[in-house]
């Protein structure tokens, strides 16, 4: 299990100097943005596409500190249904691409969201269907959109080596969850699996370990970020919550640096039942932390890894 980043949180860092922070602290694999819902702030999508000698210096950099790529991410909205989701489109094959250029084989993404229907322009995530036309909605966002979709993509992906696509269970898409991921999965193949992030089970009211139990062999993936639900609030108002991330003082719940939502203790069961589904894959931090700085924040969270892995590490900083 090799710990490593979402470079993102650093994109305030030119690349050779995250990638020393990284080391600084025992940072061993990152995944790294390649544009869509992320800025790509360490990873020139198009440039590396079309320059191998750029490719060859890029690889150099990380191979001269030890560090190795876990994985690529385009994550965006691939279904959307203006422009924008061709837009997504396009970067999800270059990605695609790269990765294979790269030696890079799983490359993390969302499901996606289409409309509610042919004449919708904008993505439509519902959550609680009570009459006919709902149901309706659904079974034509996933029969007549994703299934189509994802056929193609997993093809795409099989292409250019790419072995391991790595959904992630986030809502306002279709695939938040084990029973959704199994969905798409059955329909289009093992090619698919789950980056599984705990915090997204948190807010909407799962146990991730549990979770965790029931995906198994399905998890490709694994993000190690936590939420905590804030006292006085969430009681109140429910789950639910639709204000911005940044306005974190009044919000039911929210994305926290590791040990702020849930305590060491959580985070050693939680990485035993990895262990135990026979998960040997990267471990990858994401702070989303807005109550602290970036770097605080990343190292925080990697003194609660290092505390909480089922493994051994050099240095506990």
């Amino acid at each position: 299990m090799k710990v490593g980043l979402v470079t993102d949180i650093l994109g305030y860092m030119p690349f050779e100097e995250m990638l020393d922070t990284c080391v600084d602290q025992g940072i061993e694999t990152l995944e790294l943005g390649c544009g869509n819902w992320s800025k790509a702030p360490h990873l020139d999508l198009d440039g590396l596409l079309g320059n191998a000698a750029k490719r060859k210096q890029f690889l150099n950099e990380l191979n001269v500190r030890g560090i190795s790529i876990a994985a690529l991410n385009c994550s965006g909205n691939q279904l959307d249904p203006s422009i924008e989701g061709e837009m997504h489109k396009a970067v999800v094959i270059k990605t695609f691409q790269l990765a294979g250029l790269l030696g890079v084989e799983t490359v993390v993404m969302m499901s996606g969201c289409p409309g509610g229907g042919p004449s919708d322009r904008t993505p439509n995530w519902l959550t609680h269907p009570i009459l006919p036309s709902h149901f309706e909605m659904l079974d034509w966002q996933w029969n007549e959109v994703a299934f189509p979709y994802w056929k193609k993509a997993v093809t795409t992906a099989k292409q250019n080596g790419v072995r391991k696509v790595a959904i992630e269970n986030l809502g306002c898409n279709l695939v938040y969850n084990p029973e959704t991921l199994f969905k798409l999965r059955h329909e289009v193949g093992d090619t698919i699996g789950m980056n599984f992030d705990p915090s997204h089970l948190f807010w909407m009211g799962g146990d991730p370990i549990a979770a965790l139990r029931a995906l198994g062999s399905a998890v490709y993936h694994i993000h190690a970020k936590d939420v905590r639900l804030e006292r006085g609030i969430y009681e109140v108002q429910g789950l639910i919550d639709v204000k911005p991330m940044n306005q974190y003082a009044g919000r039911s719940w929210n994305y926290v640096a590791l040990g702020y939502g849930h305590d060491s203790g959580w985070w050693k069961e939680f990485f035993t039942i990895v262990k135990m589904i026979g998960y040997e894959g990267p471990i990858i931090l994401e702070m989303e932390d807005l109550t602290m700085e970036p770097l605080t924040g990343v190292k925080k969270s990697m003194n609660v890894l290092k505390e909480t892995l089922p493994r051994e590490f050099d240095v506990l900083t």
